[in-house]
């Protein structure tokens, strides 16, 4: 028999397994239930700073909004007052009435630090790390990150339990992802139509898509890190593994937050410059898999609200692709008929490629489109400025009554139109197609099946400026081009303000004027072209810079590189009503126009326009 001190000891002993038991399910019951479904989520206080971040997206474009439709009405104003008032009478217009100019100059032309923007941060020739946005951008992203962290960590800390605060930040995290990636899938698209409403370029939307979706993922991450803790405390790793594996709701969260992460790291400057193709297939395959798990994701959370926000993400992602498509079909197609491209290899490893759109296409100055090759990887596009256009037009009689007068209109429906482009071949597909026109010869050219995607842009209209700067670099005189030409024709008709136009074309090489000679002869043979154009060509790799001549005053070459500021200075001399200052081109050109630019802000209405594309 035991004794009883044996029986006290037997007692203590069983009591104490039990007693820690009890605990182990005590603490099991205060943890686990906050890695689950909605517990300790406050949905309240999400749907508040979503309205919140919305309310400030909204008040944002507002205000965007207003100051746009305030300068279109001030520019639509002078436009008609300006129009028809000789160079001398339009000195009210070249001067500063408000103090809106230091706005401009410290705020939306400002680099972010002293003079670099879009001149690329490279480490060698091969690895570029992006350019840095400027002041105004920096101070709007800086402003909407922060108010992302403020909505994630305004929590209630009075809770006892540190684990329902952990999964108040897990739904909130998770919830603003999901709310962010709406207006960061309007800002990706290329018909967004805040591009037209606003005048802002696809470029910069393209900027702060890349930093929300930056904001998306490290939401979605800590999400997910967010789950994890709680599991972890409440189970160890073989409980989240097993979640993983087993539980549909989390095993869909995981994959969603998977392809975030690998979106972003291969998203880097670095490996999209150099892998732009690849990366641009991955990217697409990745977000269609986002958009799929998080729908289910919150599907299965039982969040039939929240999952009508994934559908509207997903629309606008399918909806821009579909028009897309429909843009290239309606372009590119008609009555039986392809479009075809002529490829013409130039000096200077340039090729002249042009379009035969088989329908009459409309196409302001300053617009660009995204061309795809047959045999050149046909899913590859990238985006060059239209440098010219051509239509081929059909004219029918007005009317039956009218026909013996001669009296006729253009029929659209039987008229084509030409698109020409000016491609420098760097490295991809623009390499390979001067290669392969190379190829054909200097007696042929070669003719390829081609696609037209656009036009895009063409936001800003020159004809309000009395005077109009227009800068290229290399290939970007393809971009200034079509203005020169609207702004003769413009002068001619009696149809815009401009009186004095300047066209400043920087190359290496002579053989370069080869890129646009045949439009720059038709440029020179318009009517009135001497009264108001004046073009410098700075050539800054000549091979004999004695054998550098002028053609005359009105047309003047010279060797070396431009003083920029001098010249600037030069032309706000002369300034004739308000000044437009445009630049395409390198980002270091660029950047050296848009600091000149700043530094004479007090001296007139000089408005600054860059044109870039940066990927």
């Amino acid at each position: 028999m035991p004794t009883p001190t044996f029986n006290v000891l037997l007692q203590r002993m069983e009591t104490i397994p039990s007693s820690s038991k009890a605990s182990a399910a005590d603490a099991a019951s205060t943890i686990a239930p906050f890695a689950t479904a909605l517990n300790g989520v406050n949905q309240g206080r999400n749907e508040l700073f979503m309205t919140i971040l919305w309310g400030s997206l909204g008040v944002l474009t507002a205000a965007l909004f207003i100051t746009r439709f305030a300068e279109r009405a001030s520019k639509h104003y002078r436009h008609l007052a300006a129009m028809s008032l000789p160079a001398a009478n339009q000195k009210y217009w070249s001067k500063n009435t408000t103090s809106w100019w230091k706005f401009k100059k410290h705020i939306i032309y400002a680099p972010l630090w002293k003079k670099r923007h879009n001149r690329e941060i490279q480490f060698s020739g091969v690895v570029n790390i992006g350019t840095l946005p400027s002041r105004l951008h920096s101070i709007m992203l800086s402003l909407y990150i922060l108010s992302n962290i403020v909505a994630c960590v305004t929590m209630d800390y009075s809770k006892r339990n540190k684990y329902e605060v952990v999964a108040e930040l897990r739904g909130r995290s998770g919830y603003l992802s999901l709310i962010n990636m709406i207006p960061l899938i309007i800002l990706a698209g290329r018909n967004n139509p805040l591009i037209s409403w606003l005048q802002i370029s696809f470029d910069t939307y393209n900027l702060i898509h890349r930093s929300m979706g930056r904001i998306v993922v490290w939401e979605a991450v800590v999400h997910t890190l967010a789950w994890g803790y709680v599991k972890f405390a409440a189970t160890g790793w073989s409980g989240i593994g097993k979640m993983i594996k087993e539980d549909p709701f989390i095993g869909w969260g995981t994959v969603g937050t998977a392809a975030l992460i690998i979106i972003f790291l291969h998203s880097p400057s670095p490996i999209r410059h150099a892998f732009y193709e690849t990366f641009l297939v991955c990217h697409i395959f990745l977000a269609a898999t986002i958009f799929i798990a998080t729908y289910i994701h919150v599907r299965l959370a039982g969040l039939h609200n929240v999952a009508v926000y994934v559908m509207v993400v997903a629309s606008l992602w399918v909806g821009d692709r579909l028009w897309r498509f429909g843009r290239l079909v309606y372009f590119n197609y008609s009555k039986g008929k392809f479009t075809d491209a002529t490829v013409v290899a130039l000096p200077g490893e340039a090729t002249r490629v042009t379009l035969h759109l088989p329908r009459y296409a409309e196409i302001k100055p300053g617009t660009h489109a995204y061309l795809r090759f047959d045999l050149l990887n046909a899913w590859e596009s990238h985006p060059f400025s239209i440098a010219w256009v051509e239509h081929n037009s059909v004219y029918v009689p007005k009317s039956e009554k009218l026909a013996e007068d001669n009296k006729q209109i253009l029929d659209k429906e039987k008229s084509t139109t030409d698109v020409s482009f000016v491609i420098h071949a760097h490295t991809g597909l623009t390499k390979r197609l001067y290669d392969r026109a190379a190829a054909m010869g200097p007696s042929r050219n070669l003719t390829i099946r081609a696609a037209f995607e656009g036009p895009y842009g063409g936001h800003h209209s020159l004809d309000s400026y009395g005077h109009a700067v227009l800068f290229a670099g290399s290939s970007g005189i393809s971009h200034q081009i079509p203005y020169v030409r609207r702004l003769i024709e413009g002068y001619g008709d009696e149809t815009v303000a401009t009186r004095r136009v300047t066209l400043v074309w920087i190359i290496r090489e002579p053989e370069h004027l080869e890129w646009v000679r045949p439009w720059m002869d038709a440029i020179l043979r318009m009517p009135n072209r001497r009264s108001i154009l004046h073009v410098k060509v700075y050539i800054t790799r000549p091979k004999s810079p004695r054998a550098i001549h002028s053609a005359s005053e009105k047309v003047q070459m010279f060797a070396g590189r431009p003083n920029i500021p001098l010249l600037l200075e030069q032309e706000v001399s002369q300034q004739v009503g308000a000044m437009a200052v445009t630049v395409c081109g390198p980002g270091g050109l660029a950047d050296n126009i848009r600091d000149a630019v700043r530094k004479v802000q007090d001296q007139g209405v000089i408005d600054f326009v860059e044109e870039s594309f940066t990927w």
